[in-house]
Order: structure tokens, then sequence, then C-alpha cells
């Protein structure tokens, strides 16, 4: 697990967008956009994380959380 922590879900809800609006509006499949709204990535492109934030209106700081709490993958 990362120390990095993913709250697309919460700047989604917030906009009141859904998966698929968000897909369109991206270029991104459904599938893909799934694995980032809940953290089962290990990497983003810059290229895509600009167009989430561009489609949401937000900055990447919304979306990417530094936790350092959270038990990185050196330490598993």
């Amino acid at each position: 697990m990362s120390k990095i922590v993913l709250r697309l879900d919460r700047v989604m809800a917030d906009r009141k967008m859904s998966l698929n609006e968000l897909s369109e509006r991206v270029g991104v499949s459904n599938v893909n956009l799934s694995k980032i709204k809940t953290g089962k990535i290990s990497a983003i492109r810059f290229s895509t994380l600009e167009a989430i934030c561009e489609a949401l209106g937000c900055q990447p700081g919304d979306i990417l959380e530094y936790d350092p709490n959270a038990v990185g993958s050196d330490e598993e």
C-alpha cells in the first residue's frame, strides 16, 4: 500500500459527476478510472491527471493526498 492516497471519489461526489460522465470527458475507460477511483493503481500519467483535473475543475492536490501514516511499499 502506498502513502499516496487517491481522493478521486470524494472530488467526483463533490462535483456530482458519475464515473461514466468523467470517462467521456477525460477519454479514459470506465475500468481504468474505476481503478484510479479505488486506489488500485501504482502510477498515473500526468496527461491523465491533467485531463481529470480539467474535467472536474480541481487541482492535483484535491485528488492526491500524502498520508505519512499509511504503510508504504518499502515497509511491507
